[in-house]
């Protein structure tokens, strides 16, 4: 899964993307969290592996494994 997510700026802002592609990590969790399969995710998206979609899972892991705070409603968690 090494190099499947990059951030570049000239590419949608600098937000992570599957490689290869204009697919950002937060896309494919927003499809996944409305409850889309992974199955429904790739027939939308042609040039998405089922590897590019376990690898954005991964780095949401990893970003998510950051010492930050993050706000939830009005509030701090």
């Amino acid at each position: 899964m090494t190099n499947l997510i990059v951030a570049d700026p000239k590419i949608m802002m600098g937000k992570p993307v599957v490689s290869g592609t204009r697919i950002t990590v937060e896309l494919i969790l927003e499809k996944l969290s409305f409850g889309e399969s992974i199955e429904q995710v790739l027939a939308a998206y042609p040039n998405l592996t089922r590897e590019a979609i376990f690898a954005a899972l991964s780095f949401a892991k990893e970003a998510l494994r950051a010492d930050v705070q993050y706000p939830i409603g009005d509030k701090v968690a």
